[in-house]
């Protein structure tokens, strides 16, 4: 596995684009021009880091369901378990991924742009001190309070439970991970900001890990009870695997300034700013309180078949993001100073790649579901019939893809530049309206198809209004980046274009074969030889970025160049 070097050639940090003065110090001191071909590698090397402890980790979430459905199947308990599930992925969005990281890294930017304008003191040690303290005693706050109301929580979310004293014992085990979360998304921010890229990539490696640990350790003693304590052991985990490379950051400087930040420009993080972010994560993952409200007055197992069918079409969403998590600190860094074009075309470009890798994984995903879904899940507890009911959940989920990642996308612009801005809690609520309304009125009728329909028409929603919001004939926008809204909208089309043909193209090869393992490679494969050439010859800029991304690692890789 290549490291990130701790001082790359070429990077993208250099800041005070409008002070000559200051940029030259910058670049003195951490690199050269943004545009050299250098920082192209350096965020192709960070990309291939995070690619492959991404998917390692989303293999290993793989291993975490499987063992699930082998040793609980999708019954009762597993439902129990899933409805103590939603603390750790409401901690997961609010603390890690959409929540707090975004906006911890403007803020980080903000305050190494000031570090190397020569501000006194170090304002990176600055921010963490009048932050870390006060975080860490509103995470425990809140996680006792999760852990104390556990019964009332799981009452509230799934009324319909049949064993609701089992959904508690889970839910105040898993209530640990808030505090845990916490630390583990605040380091990541920390290091990502730094362009440190390799401990935070590994945090779901480590976290998936205790998981399965846990289960197979304990689950004959405790039962599904075992992974809510994996659910613990993982959280720490993810916490442990960044404290050595953040402890290196922040040691590599002076003594710590005697500040503590409470001037106007050492105080990046506002109030209003954080809120705004939290409230936005909470709208977003709202949609998983709906879909198992829903589901709880269905028969035992509904739960449990949205869930896996959630996990194994959620991966072609989470690997497609990773591109944005590289860049989002360029893009944070470019606002921070002043550079709003090379920030608009960052973020253009991003949203060309990570549609393009969406749209073929959900293709792979419509095309392939049962296959996909026997080998990863029919052993053990778990049936033929939960496998056709998950298939049919999960094509219909998968369509929803293309909007989870965009929200997942977009929501990073609007905040990049480190200001308040309400727009996108609006817009999300706007969406969990649609996918309410839409449940409520399918849930009888199609039962777990319905709420899977009414999540994908809910995200589509926010989407297209998160698109509008960016773009560039808005006259004084409060956000850092607008985009090009027809140029992006006519980018989009040509790969859906692709991916209507491709989908029909691999369902049709993919149900030729009886063996599922023929079925799923032959389906894969046409999607792929089908989807590819297609958005090439339509003139879609995703793959190409992503060609030459891969064309500049490859030549340092054949040159020896990775150290």
């Amino acid at each position: 596995m290549t490291v990130v070097p701790s001082q790359p050639p070429g990077s993208e940090t250099e800041v005070a684009a409008t002070v000559p003065a200051a940029r030259a110090a910058t670049k003195a001191a951490e690199g050269a021009d943004p545009t050299s071909p250098a920082s192209g590698r350096f965020l192709a090397r960070a990309a291939l880091v995070t690619a492959s402890l991404s998917i390692a980790g989303s293999l290993l979430g793989l291993v975490r369901d499987q063992a699930l459905a082998r040793l609980f199947g999708a019954g009762s308990d597993t439902d129990a378990f899933l409805v103590a599930w939603t603390v750790p992925e409401f901690a997961a969005t609010l603390l890690i991924e959409d929540g707090l990281a975004i906006a911890l890294i403007p803020a980080f930017s903000m305050a190494l742009a000031r570090r190397a304008r020569g501000a006194p003191g170090d304002p990176v040690r600055a921010l963490v001190a009048a932050t870390l303290p006060r975080l860490c005693l509103a995470l425990a706050t809140v996680a006792a309070l999760v852990a104390g109301s556990a019964p009332y929580l799981v009452r509230a979310l799934a009324p319909g439970l049949p064993d609701p004293r089992l959904a508690a014992d889970c839910t105040r085990l898993t209530a640990t991970c808030v505090l845990a979360f916490g630390l583990a998304g605040y380091c990541s921010a920390a290091l990502r900001a730094h362009r440190r890229f390799l401990a935070p990539a590994a945090i779901y490696v480590a976290y998936n890990t205790g998981i399965v640990a846990a289960m197979f350790l304990f689950g004959d003693r405790w039962g599904v009870r075992s992974a809510a304590v994996g659910v613990a052991a993982g959280g720490c985990l993810m916490v442990v695997v960044q404290l050595p490379s953040l402890w290196r950051q922040l040691a590599s400087r002076g003594p710590t300034p005697c500040g503590t930040g409470s001037d106007a420009e050492g105080r990046p993080m506002q109030v209003a700013l954080v809120a705004a972010v939290l409230l936005f994560a909470l709208c977003r993952q709202s949609q998983v309180l709906v879909e198992r409200f829903l589901a709880s007055s269905l028969p035992a197992g509904a739960i449990s078949h949205l869930n896996y069918a959630q996990k194994v079409a959620q991966i072609p969403m989470t690997l497609s993001l990773m591109v944005c998590t590289v860049t989002f600190p360029v893009v944070a860094r470019a606002l921070a100073d002043g550079d709003t074009e090379r920030a608009r075309s960052r973020v253009e470009r991003d949203l060309a790649l990570a549609s393009c890798l969406v749209l073929l994984g959900m293709c792979a995903v419509i095309a392939a579901a049962p296959q996909m879904v026997e080998l990863l899940f029919q052993r053990g507890a778990f049936t033929a019939s939960d496998t056709a009911a998950t298939a049919d959940v999960m094509r219909v989920y998968a369509l929803g893809l293309l909007g989870q990642t965009l929200v997942g996308a977009l929501v990073r612009s609007y905040f990049s530049a480190g200001r308040p801005t309400w727009y996108p809690v609006c817009v999300m609520t706007a969406g969990i309206a649609v996918t309410s309304v839409i449940g409520v009125a399918t849930v009888r009728v199609w039962g777990v198809a319905g709420i899977a329909a009414a999540n994908a028409l809910g995200i589509t929603v926010t989407a297209a209004l998160m698109l509008v919001g960016l773009r560039t004939a808005r006259q004084n926008s409060p956000y850092g980046v607008s985009i090009r809204l027809p140029q992006v909208l006519a980018e989009l089309s040509r790969s859906v274009c692709a991916a209507v043909v491709a989908t029909a193209a691999g369902a049709f090869v993919a149900g030729r074969p009886e063996s599922p393992v023929a079925g799923l490679a032959a389906g894969c494969l046409t999607v792929t030889t089908v989807f590819v050439p297609l958005t090439w010859a339509l003139g879609a800029q995703g793959f190409a970025s992503a060609l030459r991304s891969a064309s500049a690692v490859t030549r340092r890789l054949t040159h020896g160049r990775f150290r």
